[in-house]
């Protein structure tokens, strides 16, 4: 399963661990396994994603506070 176009952040971080028990566990047919592996690959894009754009907005913010104390 993609990522889902309104999922939260969290909602994928839940959806990863719940991917990476299932395989720590064995609880994955070998069928199953590779389909797993390719939705963890497609969650930790969206999430690394959703980091990476969160922090150039924090960098934004603080760089525009900086620059109105000064």
């Amino acid at each position: 399963m993609p990522v889902k176009k309104k999922e939260t952040y969290t909602q994928a971080v839940e959806r990863l661990e719940k991917i990476v028990h299932q395989i720590d566990n064995n609880e994955l047919e070998i069928d199953e396994l590779a389909e797993k592996i390719k939705e963890a690959n497609d969650i930790i894009a969206f999430c690394t994603e959703k980091l990476t754009k969160a922090d150039k907005e924090i960098e934004k913010l603080l760089s525009e506070k900086q620059k109105n104390e000064e």
